[in-house]
């Protein structure tokens, strides 16, 4: 568990008395404890006021508040408050302003306006944090050390320039290397000496977010700016070890946030904990994605729902209500594929500024008299009632799908072939196509052990990394079945092409080889014609996007293209490799033929469904201690009926033993302990 010192799931969320009077802060305290509240995120962007100039810090507001907490049973999840730099910094030392893509210089304000690469920005950050650890080292309060807040953006200026080569230089060695692996013999862009090297913006190699002239140039620059703040997080986080050694020390992350490595990032991270935000319009298994990445990232390790709101948001174009009962389902959602905790941004709604219709706990009405605090009041009881129960159970997936951010950034910055291709789409179409049919999955790295999977599935392995096919030849060659797709073993980790025909290092294990690919538009599909029934599967289905015009090097052609020149060439192939076999899916096909394909292969690897249910009822297992619980999570407003098969056993909110035949109500939510 996260603390010994509170043996539940952690429910609370971010609180920011420093914006209103005392009287109001004592309010908050009593409706805390009746909604069932136990640990409040604060100093999240306090730095102005702790710190008013180079040399001054002001903690004892911050004394007081951490006090008023704990003498209400709240623990605290603690701050560094470096996620907005003070006014005078900026004035004072402008090298910590960033420099955007197109030149310019960014003024004080926002947030996420520091430089990465600024050692102002850098000094003055670890120093804060340091003496927040030392001054609150042994204060009983304060279970988790939080980083910034939501780490993100890029910077362009002379002093990540600088940075920049510096990192190149550790990372190649030599010019000479670093022109080989950029292929600078194009264009005439070869590097004679590395004050040469510039960051590549709208000035220079890019022309927008996703085009490139230089395509290993940004990959390089990506990598760099994700390792640029991962150094920030570590020099505050390295400052409060120093004081605390066993401090829980995390920072919040955003799901699939392309800028920064996530699977790096959470090496240095105690627990990984992050901020889930879904659209009313988001599709369900979309956001049960993110959670299963967020899992993914610490090898299957529980994780922290650091930020949701209880009611509604504020920054997407159209601002729904979760309507009556939704943030509970979402909560438990969030708690069925891993979370420890359940927290919310915000606890108090502001007045003022860009978050005034941010939803909280305490809207602006100011009292418990509404339908969201019954609400959360409601989650509170509840999972003060849970107790430590589920506490670290984990989820044991046979399932996983290979997540890779090298291969995004290099993916989604190569000029062509389809300006369509979506890389976390086209992940979301096979993770979706498994949510449907409640089986479990994890979302893994290159570097994740392979061997305690049945199935493996990479969607669009664009880049293969050293060692990756090999590890993948062994996963396949000791019984485990593969599936990949097309535009998959195109280049290396450096985005160069490996010659001698697609799928490059991933031909000898797939048995097939890509002549050429075809990009479709946006109207246009070819068909995808079955040679014979494989599971339900048979007939034609439409595909689109991309085909490869691929032939067979002793894959077995289970289906053909049925349309242009390239009829009749394979569409879809099986390799049977050692004990295993590796699939090949040559387009983007239609979800029928997808949802037709995955029933197939699991069925013949024995891997079934937790669930015989209607479609909206989402099934998880987390087990822990020898004992299995069942999550149910209805996603229909209309109440629905399932069955279970083999299962039986105790709910543990209500206390009934359920069995056979079940109903649960509209936006429900079960837990079975299973007999």
């Amino acid at each position: 568990m996260i603390s010994s010192k509170l043996p539940k799931v952690f429910y609370g969320g971010d609180y920011n008395p420093e914006q209103w009077d005392e009287a109001t802060h004592q309010e908050d305290l009593r409706m805390f404890r009746q909604a069932g509240i136990d640990i409040a995120t604060v100093n999240v962007f306090s730095w102005a006021k702790n710190q008013p100039d180079e040399i001054t810090y002001r903690f004892e507001w911050l004394d007081q508040l951490i006090e008023h907490l704990y003498e209400s049973d709240i623990f605290v999840c603690l701050a560094t408050s470096t996620a907005a730099h003070p006014a005078w910094m900026a004035t004072r030392y402008p090298d910590i302003l960033r420099v955007d893509a197109d030149g310019r210089k960014r003024k004080f304000g926002g947030r996420h306006n520091s430089c990465p690469n600024s050692p102002t920005y850098r000094k003055y950050a670890e120093q804060i944090a340091d003496r927040l650890a030392e001054r609150y080292k042994d204060h009983p309060a304060i279970l988790v050390w939080h980083v910034s807040n939501e780490y993100g953006g890029d910077c362009y200026c002379d002093n990540c320039a600088a940075a920049f080569r510096v990192w190149l230089k550790q990372k190649y060695g030599s010019l000479e290397e670093l022109n080989r692996v950029w292929n600078t013999s194009f264009w005439g862009h070869t590097f004679y000496d590395w004050d040469e090297i510039v960051p590549p913006n709208n000035l220079s190699e890019h022309w927008g977010e996703n085009h490139s002239t230089f395509q290993g140039i940004s990959l390089d620059y990506a990598r760099f700016n994700s390792d640029s703040m991962l150094d920030c997080y570590l020099l505050e986080y390295n400052a409060i070890k120093k004081h605390i050694p066993d401090a829980v020390v995390t920072t919040n992350l955003m799901g699939f946030f392309k800028q920064l490595d996530y699977f790096k990032w959470a090496k240095h991270m105690d627990i990984v904990s992050w901020d889930s935000y879904p659209g009313a319009n988001t599709p369900i298994s979309y956001t049960a994605m993110a959670h299963d990445l967020m899992r993914g990232l610490k090898e299957g390790q529980p994780f922290m729902l650091m930020e949701q709101t209880p009611s509604q948001q504020n920054w997407q174009p159209y601002n729904s209500l979760k309507r009556p009962g939704v943030m509970r389902l979402w909560s438990y959602q969030a708690v069925a594929h891993g979370a420890d905790t359940v927290m919310f941004f915000q606890l108090r709604r502001s007045i003022g500024a860009c978050e005034k219709f941010h939803g909280a706990v305490i809207e602006h009405a100011g009292h418990e008299n509404t339908r969201v605090f019954r609400e959360v009041a409601q989650l509170g009881n509840e999972l003060g009632a849970l107790g430590n129960t589920l506490l670290d159970a984990t989820v044991n997936a046979k399932v996983a799908i290979l997540f890779d951010w090298d291969n995004w950034w290099a993916l989604e910055k190569s000029s062509g072939p389809s300006v369509a291709l979506n890389y976390v789409d086209q992940v979301h179409k096979y993770y979706a196509t498994l949510f449907r049919r409640n089986v479990q999955v994890d979302l893994i790295s290159v570097d994740t052990d392979f061997q305690k999977y049945d199935l493996i599935i990479a969607p669009v392995l664009y880049m293969v990394k050293p060692g990756t096919a090999e590890k993948l030849e062994q996963f396949t060659e000791r019984g485990g079945t593969f599936l990949t797709t097309f535009f998959s073993g195109i280049v290396n980790e450096n985005d160069l092409v490996t010659t001698g025909g697609y799928p490059g290092k991933l031909r000898n294990l797939l048995g097939i080889w890509v002549e050429e690919i075809d990009a479709l538009l946006p109207d246009s599909t070819n068909r995808i014609l079955l040679k014979e029934q494989v599971g339900v599967l048979q007939g034609e289905y439409k595909c689109g996007l991309l085909c490869d015009l691929l032939h067979s090097e002793g894959a077995e052609v289970l289906a053909e293209y049925g349309d242009d020149f390239y009829q009749g060439m394979p569409a879809l192939t099986r390799n049977r490799f050692g004990q295993g076999e590796a699939w090949y899916i040559a387009s983007d096909p239609e979800e029928t033929f997808l949802d037709g394909l995955l029933a197939y292969i699991c069925e013949q690897k024995g891997i079934s469904s937790l669930l015989r249910a209607p479609a909206g009822i989402e099934a998880t297992v987390r087990s822990k201690d020898g004992k299995s619980y069942l999550f149910v999570l209805n996603h229909n407003a209309q109440t629905q009926q399932y069955h279970l098969d083999d299962h039986k056993g105790k709910e543990l909110i209500t206390g009934k033993f359920l069995e056979g035949d079940i109903s649960i109500e509209g936006y429900g939510f079960q837990v079975l302990e299973l007999a």
